[in-house]
């Protein structure tokens, strides 16, 4: 017999599973089917096990640099990193929080089928498609007949063509996790959010690091100012970055000794050789395989198509949400999706509504952090705003200076006619935290004053978005 529910879910990632509770909470019948682990590439392969190992790095670097802090370790107490450990480390904390989520699975009373799903057309199980076949791990199937279909299919590293990938010596994010050794020297192609947090950890760890960007910037995609800082933190520490590098593909070569590669810049050709090569050039579209041919689901450019606003597929009782849509493809815009979604489908009129993707948070959790809402200041004079800006190191702050957290600044973007906020963008200690505040006055539609105005605890890097936004009217303490 099918099983009958009111809300089924294709994906469990933070998408997938956020928009199953959402609608078990409202009292609906929910089953999810996930083909690998509940969590996603978010839990098992992307936001968690890497932020694991960026703080294993972090607190090495750290140890490293302890006499800066007046703290003097023996002679004979060399530093050195137990890969081994770190690794152990990273597995504990994504099995920890996948147990979590299987409990909270059961506590919202979600039917979790685990097996790979395909849509299937009008059957005798339904009168319209949307009904999903289940092929399940012991070979047995199963099939879910839902009311509405949520689609969280994901994504997964997007690859380029003509690289002789083998998972080892030349990998993608998802490969790299799993490195058994911790590499001497490695090339990393692609300076996006990704490449840059890889190259912050492996040259944190010691890993002679390549960084090589076919923009002519590391994270081409944030404000100037933001990449500008970035490519001067990590050159400092010891990363070298190839900007405005075209890579010669068919040049790739593996060896006994690791990656040979030639790029291409406007200064000439350069081989480039190391241990590893990580390849993070983006993502793409879990897209194919799905049975959408079997429905008016349609894809645009590798990603489902969906209503911009209430994020129904061609198939109206069908929803997609998450990386599969394209868009933010970042965690905490798919769960907002997932909102989005089942809100829409309860027919709540005061639900979620979506929110641009400019205003969601972006986040770069290198060493220091780098975050972001809004416009940059080129993005916005793009829209024919005239702007005033702000920007403040945070060395100018007490917190920043006594926890030796005193790299980069906060930097504000507001409309010079009406005062509206255009844009802020951090790099320095805890950014990835301090740019809530920025999108909580982005949500209430505050104005740079009222940030500025508000008390902020001292001292702390809060201050930072205090003084930025008082210094746009040049009223701040510090600045």
């Amino acid at each position: 017999m099918p099983i009958e529910v009111d809300v089924a879910v294709l994906g469990g990632g933070p998408g997938g599973y956020t928009a199953a509770v959402r609608a078990a909470q409202a009292g609906k019948s929910v089953a999810l089917i996930e083909k690998d682990k509940l969590g996603g590439t978010c839990l098992h392969r992307g936001c968690i096990p890497s932020k694991s190992l960026l703080r294993s790095a972090e607190v090495y670097a750290t140890v490293r640099n302890a006499g800066a802090y007046g703290i003097e370790l023996p002679a004979n107490g060399n530093v050195s990193v137990a890969w081994n450990e770190v690794l152990a480390r990273k597995n504990g904390i994504v099995e920890q929080l996948h147990r979590g989520l299987q409990a909270l699975m059961k506590q919202h009373r979600i039917q979790v089928i685990l097996g790979g799903g395909r849509i299937i057309g009008p059957s005798i199980f339904s009168p319209r498609s949307g009904a999903i076949a289940v092929e399940l791990a012991d070979g047995d199937a199963e099939t879910v007949v839902p009311r509405n279909l949520i689609v969280a299919t994901g994504s997964r590293p997007r690859r380029l063509a003509g690289l002789p990938y083998d998972g080892a010596t030349i990998a993608t994010s998802d490969e790299a996790l799993e490195w058994e050794t911790l590499p001497a020297s490695a090339i990393i192609v692609g300076g996006g959010v990704i490449g840059a947090e890889w190259a912050s950890m492996l040259g944190d760890f010691g890993t002679k690091v390549t960084l090589v960007e076919a923009a002519d910037r590391i994270l081409p995609g944030e404000d100037k100012d933001v990449s500008a800082e970035m490519a001067k933190l990590l050159a400092a520490r010891g990363v070298a970055i190839h900007a405005g590098a075209r890579l010669l593909v068919e040049s790739c070569r593996i060896g006994e000794t690791g990656a040979t590669v030639e790029i291409e810049t406007a200064a000439g050709k350069t081989t480039l050789a190391a241990e590893k090569m990580l390849v993070s050039v983006g993502r793409q579209g879990n897209v194919e395989g799905q049975g959408f041919e079997n429905t008016d689901i349609r894809t645009s450019n590798g990603f489902v198509a969906v209503d911009p606003v209430t994020l129904q597929t061609g198939e109206r009782h069908i929803y997609a949400i998450g990386d599969c849509i394209g868009g933010v493809q970042l965690a905490h815009a798919a769960m907002h999706e997932a909102a989005v979604a089942v809100d829409h489908l309860l027919g709540r009129t005061n639900g979620t509504t979506r929110t641009a993707d400019r205003d969601i948070p972006r986040c770069v959790y290198t060493r220091p952090e780098a975050a972001s809402i809004g416009w940059s200041e080129a993005e916005a004079r793009a829209q024919g705003r005239e702007v005033k800006t702000a920007r403040l190191p945070m060395r100018i702050f007490g917190k920043a200076l006594a926890y030796g957290d005193a790299e980069g600044f906060a930097k504000v973007v507001a409309d010079r006619e009406t005062g509206d906020l255009l844009g802020v963008h951090l790099v320095g200690s805890r950014a990835t935290d301090l740019i809530a505040e920025a999108s909580l006055a982005r949500l209430l539609d505050a104005v740079p004053w009222e940030i500025g105005r508000a008390i902020h605890p001292h001292p702390t890097m809060s201050e930072a978005l205090q003084e930025v936004m008082a210094a746009l009217d040049g009223g701040a303490s510090h600045g």
